[in-house]
């Protein structure tokens, strides 16, 4: 008997592809104001983007809860350690890149995907901190590791000299982009030294990058808990919008060098 689900929802053209829930704001009477991390970042990105009126309550996507029918879907009870379901479950999918620039190794995906040829990995991280898993960096195709306080020249040009390599040496259907912020300067346990101009410009070349090939890209927030990201990540939202390179219905785009204004492709 084929399994039913509530997951899959039709998404109104009139809806931005920002998909967001309050409940990923963390909470405990109060108690989070005293945490060294921004628990509620997420929240605050979707409240910048409403002042520059960007966005709006109905042109968001809140996703749905998987429940432990849709997990066992693809996952055994003993572990859920095996995401199978992009492939599985979305038509035209069969090849899929990660681009893991959070500061820390992605250790866990590759683990997830080790030996899994489907799944082209690339991962740019402090190579000094936590997690240092050596079993996983088995499964990175494309590795660049940074020293201690690496500065934006540096690293916005091995992202983008490695990201043009890995697209040239597996172009995927889907980009899945961790877009860490913990490599922000101060932060204590990235440990790397990017200025939030430089963040803005990472996210700017591998969207110019992936969609410049007309592949789908889906970008994740991930790690970096400053008081301050939340403003650079919808800075960042916004030049990517200015640009045209995201929107409910973003033009096609070439991989043209960054500096280049992006222009409206013309009308046939």
């Amino acid at each position: 008997m084929p399994h039913t689900t509530q997951l899959y929802q039709h998404v109104p053209e009139t809806r931005w592809p920002i998909v967001y829930s309050p409940r990923y704001n963390i909470t405990f009477m109060g108690l989070e104001k005293l945490h060294p991390f921004d628990a509620g970042k997420w929240g605050k990105v979707i409240s910048f983007l409403k002042e520059e009126k960007l966005l709006s309550d109905g042109m968001l996507v809140e996703a749905r809860e998987a429940s432990d029918e849709d997990l066992l879907v693809v996952h055994t009870r003993r572990y859920l350690n095996e995401l199978k379901f992009l492939f599985e479950r979305v038509e035209g999918i069969s090849r899929a890149t990660i681009v893991d620039l959070d500061a820390h190794q992605g250790n866990g995906h590759e683990r997830d995907f080790m030996g899994d040829k489907r799944v082209y990995i690339m991962d740019v991280y402090n190579r000094h901190i936590y997690p240092g898993d050596r079993f996983a960096k088995q499964a990175i195709r494309r590795k660049v590791e940074l020293e201690w306080g690496t500065e934006d020249d540096e690293y916005l040009d091995k992202v983008e000299r490695n990201l043009q390599k890995a697209l040239q040496e597996h172009l995927p259907d889907v980009v899945v982009y961790n877009a860490g912020t913990d490599i922000l300067e101060g932060d204590r346990l990235g440990g790397l030294s990017i200025s939030p101009q430089g963040i803005v410009k990472r996210d700017e070349l591998v969207f110019r990058l992936v969609r410049g090939r007309q592949v789908p890209i889906l970008m994740v927030t991930s790690g970096g808990y400053q008081k301050r990201t939340a403003r650079i990540i919808a800075d960042s939202i916004l030049n990517l919008y200015s640009l045209g390179l995201i929107g409910s219905e973003s033009p096609s785009v070439s991989a043209q060098n960054s500096d280049t204004p992006l222009l409206p492709p013309e009308v046939p």
